[in-house]
């Protein structure tokens, strides 16, 4: 059997370059313009910029440009009419669009609320991985980033955490897979509000994404998201923006390979689905040699057909499974089904330390 080289060749592909791409993510920006606009524009750097946008738009676009670590790949703007009631017409287009964080400057909360609820939409039911940074947004989610630091100094001017979650996607777009953006320093903020370490670490166990002051610099103070209700499901792991983003690139690596290299082209026997189990464990193992997943224990990272998902559907469509063994249920014709399932461990960033010093 010759297997699927192509599906093999993609994976890997994508798993050997998957911090590169993780460096370079996109911003979307729905920006509120007056006059003409040839919608979406996008701007991967300063000289993109449309002279005629207003100079708030153009520090905008420029703040989400500046990035951290590395800028974004490209900022996507989305530039409705000042009067427009809602964001539904840039939202029906980012629906269908390819980016990583969106950011609407001057949002009011309401309207905010409104786009945490769009966010976690297209998340949880229309499987769309995008992630939303918005001031003071309460959203319990994993796809919201809840900003929360207002009176941000910056040289003369002070701004609000509406203002600058432009700047924050930018960061977060800009920063490698291997990393985290807790504590990266915002060189151009002079000061933001003085913060006890309690009322910081409330912040945090709320799901605040908020900036603090170390005495020397203004730096993020942890890299998380607003989920706070952890589950079974989903455990504080997904409060880390780090491991959400790594989950995020698996996911859509893996569903845009299959769509493209798999899907209505091989028939639904159990060799196929052995030999796509095989492509996707060799991308798991290559994400494992750039030290994205964890490697320490052998059962960690592994691909399979997920048989309880295999039995439900077998059930489901009138088949006997109460006396299949394992392996029945594994090869079991599942008409245009596949179920297939992996444990994933992925490796954090070094963030809490313990140093224990003896003289």
């Amino acid at each position: 059997m010759l297997g699927l080289p192509n599906v093999n060749i993609a994976f890997k592909t994508k798993a050997s370059t998957a911090i590169q791409r993780g460096e370079r993510g996109i911003v979307a920006l729905i920006l509120k313009e007056k006059g003409p606009v040839n919608n979406p524009i996008n701007i991967s750097t300063i000289t993109d910029i449309p002279t005629g946008f207003t100079a708030e738009n153009k520090e905008q676009i420029e703040l989400a440009l500046r990035g951290g670590v590395n800028p974004p790949k490209k900022v996507v703007v989305y530039a409705i009419q000042p009067e427009a009631d809602d964001y539904n017409e840039a939202l029906k287009y980012l629906e269908v669009t390819k980016f990583n964080y969106l950011a609407i400057p001057f949002i009011e909360k309401e309207a905010a609320n409104i786009i945490a609820t769009w966010t976690k939409g297209l998340r949880d039911t229309k499987d769309v991985k995008i992630k939303a940074v918005l001031p003071h947004t309460t959203a319990d989610h994993e796809g919201v980033i809840n900003f929360d630091t207002d009176n941000i100094i910056v040289g003369e001017k002070t701004y609000s955490a509406a203002q600058y979650c432009a700047r924050i996607a930018g960061i977060l777009a800009g920063c490698p897979l291997n990393m985290s953006t807790t504590y990266t320093v915002l060189p151009e903020v002079d000061d933001v509000p003085h913060l006890t370490k309690e009322e910081s670490d409330k912040a945090i166990n709320e799901g605040k994404l908020i900036l603090i002051n170390d005495g020397e610099k203004c730096k993020i103070a942890r890299a998380i998201n607003s989920l706070t209700s952890t589950t079974k499901d989903k455990g504080e792991d997904f409060r880390k923006i780090l491991i959400v983003d790594k989950n995020d690139m698996w996911h859509d690596d893996v569903k845009r390979t299959v769509s493209d290299y798999y899907l209505g082209k091989y028939a639904n026997t159990y060799d196929n689905k052995i030999l796509l189990i095989t492509a996707i464990q060799a991308y798991n193992d290559q994400l494992a040699l750039e030290g994205l997943l964890d490697s320490s224990l052998t059962e960690y990272n592994k691909v399979f057909i997920d048989i309880a998902a295999q039995k439900i559907y077998l059930k489901s469509i009138g088949e006997d499974v109460e006396n299949m063994r394992d392996q029945d249920l594994k090869e079991a014709n599942t008409k245009d089904k596949v179920f297939i399932a992996s444990n994933l461990k992925w490796t954090d960033a070094m963030e809490d330390f313990n140093i224990n010093v003896t003289i």
